[in-house]
């Protein structure tokens, strides 16, 4: 989880579970056989049920999900990439837009909530999946706690990169990880074969980027002004700056984000600065920030402007991690050094 990207929810009671809880079971009820419906279901060419021990709950689908709720860009840009946009009946909590090279559908261009979505709104859409990408997104207090949606009959599946408990939380991440679940959602959705070809162009991509070999060290700064919110050593930000030939600064921090303060920026005097560029905490911002204050407008990377920016949603685990690289290695080759 990203904790500087958490905003509250309208929160939602048990109850308002049960109100909606025949909304939810009906849904379900459509594709528990697998057979053809007249919502255009087909039976699925694969094994099911699916039973998943994800991020240690089971998550079992009885045929291939036809309505999805997505929470997170992740998420999201991870069903358009599998050409299952359509099985998207409501997406929510995007983090940007979604990429030029992604056909999106009509309950993306049109989140039903902007923040984590509470229960009562979610199960209003008749789901028969809940695809989040952290584990903060299914609770009582947002789309509601993994039990119960399963009591109501609605599957959930966390991205296992968000997982957090010991077991589960990749340590470090890794593109493995990524595509591992590329694969796991290709055999909750009888897409496998999408899902093969999605890994084999993404292994292509990272094998075809040349990382920068000139040593630099770089901080990446994801959030945060009084204190930097910067990304550690085993998360997103650090699995995209060592595959673009950059030295975390903060790789030490056994954590995928941790808080930094600027003076220990300072001492680190990194050679490069990764700014990630979000709605609510631009790049330009940071920008002035660094540019503005006497202390860190004395770093080299601030004196020479060597910026690299990442827009949001490609900095947690998912299918732009890929091009997030790329893009750091272009950007590295146009600054002066």
């Amino acid at each position: 989880m990203h904790p500087h990207r958490v905003r509250p929810a309208r929160a939602y009671v048990l109850p308002a579970l049960a109100a909606v809880a025949a909304l939810a079971l009906a849904a379900c009820s459509a594709t528990a056989s697998g057979e053809a419906s007249a919502a255009g279901t087909t039976t699925p060419s694969g094994d099911f049920p699916v039973t998943l021990d994800n991020c240690g709950f089971e998550t079992e689908v009885a045929a291939p999900p036809e309505r999805v709720v997505t929470i997170k860009s992740s998420t999201t840009e991870m069903l358009l990439a599998l050409g299952l946009g359509e099985r998207i009946v409501g997406s929510a909590f995007l983090d940007g837009p979604v990429p030029d090279s992604l056909e999106t559908v009509p309950a993306v261009e049109e989140p039903f909530a902007d923040e984590a979505p509470g229960s009562e709104a979610t199960l209003a859409l008749e789901p028969d999946l809940v695809y989040a990408g952290w584990e903060s997104n299914l609770t009582a207090e947002t789309a509601g706690d993994r039990e119960t949606l399963a009591r109501l009959g609605v599957a959930t599946y966390v991205s296992p990169a968000a997982c957090k408990e010991d077991g589960y939380m990749p340590d470090p991440l890794t593109f493995e990880t990524v595509f591992d679940e590329i694969e796991e959602v290709g055999a909750l959705f009888d897409a496998e074969d999408a899902a093969a070809r999605l890994v084999a162009e993404q292994r292509a991509g990272l094998d075809a980027i040349e990382p920068d070999d000139r040593g630099l060290t770089a901080l990446w700064w994801s959030s945060g002004d009084d204190t930097p919110y910067v990304g550690a050593g085993i998360g997103a930000p650090q699995m995209i700056m060592e595959a673009a030939g950059l030295t975390n600064v903060s790789a030490d921090v056994h954590d995928t984000w941790t808080s930094l303060g600027w003076e220990n920026v300072i001492e680190a005097d990194p050679d490069v600065l990764v700014l990630v560029d979000a709605a609510w905490n631009p790049a330009d911002a940071k920008i002035e920030t660094l540019e503005s204050n006497p202390a860190t407008r004395e770093l080299t990377a601030v004196k020479e402007e060597r910026y690299v920016v990442v827009p949001f949603p490609a900095t947690e685990a998912g299918v732009r991690n890929v091009d997030a690289v790329a893009s750091v290695v272009d950007q590295l080759a146009d600054l002066a050094l």
